[in-house]
């Protein structure tokens, strides 16, 4: 294994197998035929003829498009094909920044192949001999990825908040770290990629954070999604990214950013070094 095989599986995506999603003529979506066909049920939302999926144009503002996708959404999970309901709206947007076209329940983001985005945090701290970092084990009744190795704090990015404000409110959440504390956060950069899993497509975006934690400080969970934490030198967490996929798929590339950017990978001690930089930020 390397470093580069984590780089691989984020970006697993054929997106030529996959239908474009549009809302009011913008691409915001990657739909898998067979989602595209269960669809077709809700004429009056969605326009399903020829190779483009759209939502009806009658349904021309925010409010009427959010409310509008909530039947068939719910629907759906009714059926089981959408699971892991969570009550938590995303943003549906071409780019960060964008106006929000409409929102949606997160757990169908991937099955229209929406662009999600996140938070990921790796904290720190500065021993006498070298860097440790603190891994996350996500709670073994997790919905998602349970059991898994995680960054210290990460969580999606729902809409209505901004990105540091989210990323306090899941460290207070998640690791119990004070806000005086996780507002001393750095951001340190965008990761995208665009994977794909059973549900669709993930062409997602992370925004990425450093925290340097005080030696007498430990995480400790507040949430119920992480089983526990451990303080691992910061050869340990290397070794376990690159020999292994025991994190979380795309907790992996936030630490790998991580080992760059702090000069533990180089162009000097890694042969793939210029493809694995390159790999973390994949082009639209």
């Amino acid at each position: 294994m390397s470093y580069l095989d984590h780089i691989r599986a984020c970006n697993n995506a054929d997106l030529s197998r996959f239908v474009p999603f549009l809302i009011d003529g913008q691409q915001v979506g990657w739909l898998r035929p067979e989602f595209v066909s269960k669809l077709s049920n809700w004429p009056e939302i969605f326009d399903v003829a020829g190779d483009v999926v759209s939502i009806m144009p009658a349904l021309d503002a925010f409010e009427s498009r959010s409310s509008a996708l909530e039947r068939p959404l719910r629907a759906l999970a009714t059926i089981g094909l959408i699971d892991g309901w969570r009550d938590e709206p995303y943003p549906v947007m071409p780019e960060w920044g964008d106006a929000p076209l409409l929102q949606i329940e997160r757990a169908a983001v991937p099955h229209f192949g929406i662009r999600a985005w996140g938070v990921h945090m790796n904290g720190y701290v500065r021993c006498e001999d070298g860097l440790h970092m603190w891994v996350a084990t996500r709670a073994r009744d997790k919905p998602t990825y349970p059991g898994m190795l995680d960054n210290t704090v990460a969580g999606g990015q729902p809409i209505g908040i901004t990105p540091r404000d989210n990323l306090i409110k899941e460290c207070g959440e998640e690791a119990g770290i004070p806000e005086s504390l996780a507002a001393q956060a750095k951001p340190v950069g965008v990761i995208s990629y665009c994977h794909e899993t059973l549900d669709g497509a993930k062409p997602d975006q992370m925004f990425c954070y450093d925290l340097e934690m005080p030696a007498d400080f430990t995480p400790v969970n507040t949430d119920g999604e992480i089983d526990e934490f451990e303080l691992w030198p910061i050869d340990r967490v290397a070794a376990r990214v690159r020999d292994s996929f025991d994190f979380k798929f795309n907790c992996n590339l936030a630490i790998i950013d991580f080992l760059i950017r702090h000069g533990y990978l180089t162009p000097e001690n890694e042969p793939d070094y210029v493809d694995i930089v390159l790999g973390l930020r994949r082009p639209d």
